[in-house]
């Protein structure tokens, strides 16, 4: 595992941004492929990959599912406020949950927002009977997703 380098001052210049861009639309991309995008050479552009992942830019090269293909055609989000002296065992609890794909622990009220992909109601009633031994829940159902979990802005600017 390399050393991450944390360096506040670096920023994205406009081939950085470029190659992020190209990242983030298609993880398998090669490194090929990204010299010709942006007129580089393959070892010039393993390098800036190198040093983004090193400065932690770059945290992994990842997959992303799609819930409903694998037969959990059903998300809802919940509110979690844990019962007093729970905090720890609820929040171990939530990370032995696999239906849970997401959760925040969040100041205010509730202590933690969490997703949950699901496949029936049922099911999703057994795990919030779970939660409930230790946590008081607030759940929606989500009825879409306008906008899908994205990156921040890195400067490049889309098409």
């Amino acid at each position: 595992m390399r050393k991450i380098l944390k360096n506040e001052n670096w920023s994205p210049d406009a081939i950085d941004s470029r190659l992020l861009a190209l990242l983030d639309d298609n993880a398998r991309i090669s490194v090929a492929e990204m010299a010709r995008a942006v007129n580089m050479s393959s070892p010039s552009i393993n390098e800036r990959l190198k040093r983004m992942e090193e400065l932690g830019v770059i945290n992994k090269y990842t997959l992303e599912l799609d819930p409903e293909s694998l037969g959990y055609p059903l998300t809802a989000l919940v509110r979690m406020r844990q019962y007093p002296g729970k905090l720890k065992q609820l929040e171990a609890l939530i990370a032995d949950i696999p239906e849970i794909i997401e959760c925040d622990k969040v100041t205010g009220e509730d202590c933690f927002y969490a997703r949950i992909c699901f496949q029936s109601m049922p099911q999703l009633d057994d795990i919030l009977d779970q939660v409930s031994a230790l946590a008081d829940t607030n759940t929606s159902i989500v009825k879409s997703t306008p906008v899908k979990r994205r990156n921040v802005p890195y400067g490049f600017k889309r098409d």
